[in-house]
């Protein structure tokens, strides 16, 4: 029985394989891929490092000169001078102080409300669409806005606020906003009520991540509602919460259009915040320099803050996983 040759398959060119020229391909593919990506990053690039970036460093920079709005260059070299000045005069700590504050009344409110509003609209079978658009409508209004209508509110004698005291049987008082004890927490209600929807729709698309089949499985081993959010809402939830505490924290550090519209500060200065002190000291007594040696500092603080945040969540998820 004899064999039929083996024949040698064809090795020109129109049959040979050809890996060179698809890694080529491939290279030449991922290259304008990400020339296409740069270009598309391209514009937000300039408007960060022009509208950021670039301020940022200059406000670095003119920390340490004498700068002022009246007369052109950084102006003569003061070192820490201004840091100096700044860290000595007491309305900056008092102004410092206020921020805190208004960071302390807004921040438990605004997560915690936010929470439990999201939670009860993700049990509703019907009428969702309704409460996202009534938590998140006043959100998309200007600050301009806001302020008008708590200004309003807070009118003594004719404001809704005097009318819901008259009608519960207390006297209406001077107005919450002209007492220095009670202007700062009308700006925390105006602010919780205004900004109480973006946190309610980051709970709510977390919720809506959540397999409901964990809730029907923990209501039939007889799981009541409390138990439930315990041991399922709220471990789930829990780098959303991160989240939402961070980014309030930073957002309440940052006040000033509630405070500059509705108080200007006010009554005296029991409601003057950081940036509003820092915006006095600039464009008010034309010194840049000084200015920007407060925010550097008040910068320095909102990192801190953030920081501190971040190593107590880190140390508490340790805890959590070794327990």
């Amino acid at each position: 029985m004899t064999t039929a040759p083996v024949l040698d398959r064809p090795t020109d060119a129109t049959t040979a394989p050809r890996p060179r020229r698809t890694r080529s391909y491939r290279t030449s593919l991922t290259s304008g891929q990400g020339r296409s990506g740069w270009l598309f990053l391209a514009p937000f690039g300039l408007f960060y490092v022009a509208f950021l970036l670039g301020p940022t460093v200059w406000m670095l920079v003119t920390s340490f000169f004498n700068t002022s709005t009246v007369r052109t260059g950084l102006g003569s070299f003061a070192g820490f001078a201004n840091y100096a000045e700044m860290l000595g005069r007491s309305d900056f700590w008092s102004s410092l102080w206020h921020t805190l504050q208004f960071t302390l009344y807004t921040t438990p409110p605004l997560v915690i409300l936010a929470f439990v509003f999201a939670v009860l609209t993700n049990r509703m079978n019907r009428g969702q669409w309704f409460f996202r658009l009534a938590f998140f409508l006043p959100f998309i209004l200007p600050s301009a806005t806001i302020s008008l209508i708590w200004v309003f509110i807070f009118t003594p004698s004719t404001g809704l606020w005097a009318s819901l005291q008259s009608a519960i049987g207390m006297t209406p008082g001077s107005g919450m906003l002209s007492s220095p004890n009670t202007a700062m927490i009308g700006v925390a209600i105006a602010t919780v009520w205004w900004t109480l929807g973006f946190n309610f729709v980051l709970y709510l698309a977390g919720l809506q991540e959540i397999p409901r089949e964990l809730y029907e499985a923990a209501a039939v081993d007889g799981a009541s509602n409390w138990q439930q959010i315990k041991s399922i809402t709220l471990p789930l939830l829990a780098r959303t919460t991160t989240l939402v505490i961070l980014l309030q924290i930073i957002a309440s550090l940052k006040i000033f259009d509630q405070v500059y519209l509705m108080t200007n500060g006010g009554p005296g200065i029991s409601t003057q915040v950081s940036l509003q002190l820092i915006t006095g000291v600039g464009f008010t007594d034309n010194r840049l320099g000084a200015a920007s040696a407060a925010s550097v500092l008040l910068f320095i603080v909102i990192v801190a803050i953030a920081v501190i945040r971040q190593l107590v969540e880190r140390a508490a998820a340790k805890r959590e996983i070794g327990a």
